[in-house]
């Protein structure tokens, strides 16, 4: 029984303690009331629109959709700050490319409160970006970067991100043990150490400045031979004169010069001659630099830690337009992240569906609008082969042309 209490009141503490900074589902207009547009000068910004797509599993669960092709997006909202300190922090949205994208961001980022959410704009100063970007077949990656001292760091691992046309959930999980966690669809694809994952720390060692390889340190592992000798009969020209080639019969020395044969590659030719090669007897390997700790490195124990976070945003650009973000979510519980993305297998079989009846349609559509198409030609010609019937007859009389109408006779 004490056991099971004990079970309970964690439980309840850890039910008290997890929060939910953010949570976005855009579940009707309002949502513009608490995002914000950029109107810093010198871009074109698009506007966001609020739609389940042209295929979709449900039609009233809706997210923001980008709408003008070539564009700059920079929209974000504030929330009440907090810090990380002794706590996950999971970043958590979902992401649907239906334009089949071609190049462009679909990455949020997180702010603190220095954010002027009126003047975001790509030089804005951050402290997460997470999500995924596509352009071209080249790249198609899950950008994963901190900021650590007030500089932007990339993560130093290759994620490669979804480029279907369907709604897929990216998750970004930042623990207190320095630890970090990157799912798609609720599955883990990436996983590691903070510090081994990023350069956001001096590295532990260095090469030893004072050390430097040895002047009789020998490092080739062969050497050519001074025994070997090129032998007497080696040397042949690369090119000949052909011998099978003759004077044409038409040369003619004035005018045309004194005439020479075509150079042919030299079937005795045997190229540049190098000694072999033999083990060097005096070989020691290769040199290693050695290294020594670094004196500029020293440990951070709270390396996770962001001491304020009230913003989010998407500060992006997209030659097509068209993805759709939803279910924007900010919180330190790893299990209400999960079960807010527990329906999404079946809204991305829901969207397949509606994809290919979709896809049937236009099929349809067009092939009808074909049949019309060649419906219209068949007229065409009919009306073309009736005039070729209409035609008077044409009658030979005497070597003479004589034209008789159809109707009226002659």
């Amino acid at each position: 029984m004490k056991y099971f209490a004990a079970l309970v009141v964690f439980a309840y503490l850890y039910a008290v303690q997890a929060s939910v900074y953010l949570e976005e589902n855009f579940d009707d207009d309002t949502w513009e009331k608490n995002w914000v547009y950029s109107k810093h000068p010198g871009k074109e910004f698009g506007k966001f629109v609020r739609t389940a797509g042209k295929f979709f599993s449900d039609e009233e669960n809706k997210g923001i959709q980008t709408s003008e092709d070539a564009r700059f997006y920079a929209l974000s909202r504030k929330f009440a700050p907090f810090s990380t300190e002794g706590k996950d922090l999971v970043v958590q949205f979902t992401v649907k490319h239906e334009q089949n994208i071609d190049c462009g961001g679909g990455y949020v980022k997180v702010f603190d409160c220095s954010l002027n959410s009126e003047e975001m704009h790509g030089d804005s100063p951050y402290r997460l970006m997470f999500g995924p970007d596509i352009c071209g077949p080249g790249t198609k990656k899950v950008h994963v970067i901190i900021n650590h001292n007030e500089k932007n760091v990339l993560i130093n691992k290759d994620i490669r991100c979804k480029d279907d046309v369907y709604t897929h959930a990216y998750t970004l999980i930042v623990r207190p043990d320095n630890t970090y966690e990157v799912q798609i669809d609720g599955e883990k694809v990436e996983s590691g150490e903070l510090e081994a994952d990023w350069d956001l720390l001096p590295p532990k060692k260095i090469k030893d400045p004072e050390a430097s390889k040895p002047e009789d340190w020998d490092d080739r592992a062969t050497i050519p031979d001074p025994e070997d000798t090129k032998p007497e009969d080696w040397d042949r020209p690369e090119h000949i004169p052909d011998p099978d080639a003759t004077k044409p019969d038409d040369w003619d020395d004035e005018m045309d010069g004194e005439w020479e044969p075509p150079m042919i590659d030299n079937p005795e030719y045997k190229g540049e001659w190098k000694p072999k090669q033999i083990d060097n007897p005096a070989y020691k390997g290769s040199w290693v630099h050695p290294e020594i700790d670094n004196p500029e490195y020293s440990p951070v124990p709270d390396l996770y830690k962001q001491p304020e976070i009230c913003g989010i945003g998407f500060d992006l650009w997209q030659v097509k337009s068209g993805t759709i973000f939803d279910h924007v979510l900010i919180t330190d519980d790893v299990e209400y992240a999960q079960k807010a993305i527990a329906g999404l297998k079946d809204q991305q079989e829901g969207e397949r569906k509606a994809k290919e009846a979709l896809d049937n349609a236009e099929r349809e559509a067009a092939g009808g609008d074909e049949d019309k198409k060649d419906d219209e030609e068949d007229e065409d010609d009919d009306e073309e082969e009736g005039a070729e019937d209409n035609v008077p007859p044409v009658h030979e009389v005497s070597g003479n042309l004589s034209i008789f109408a159809v109707s009226g006779g002659a």
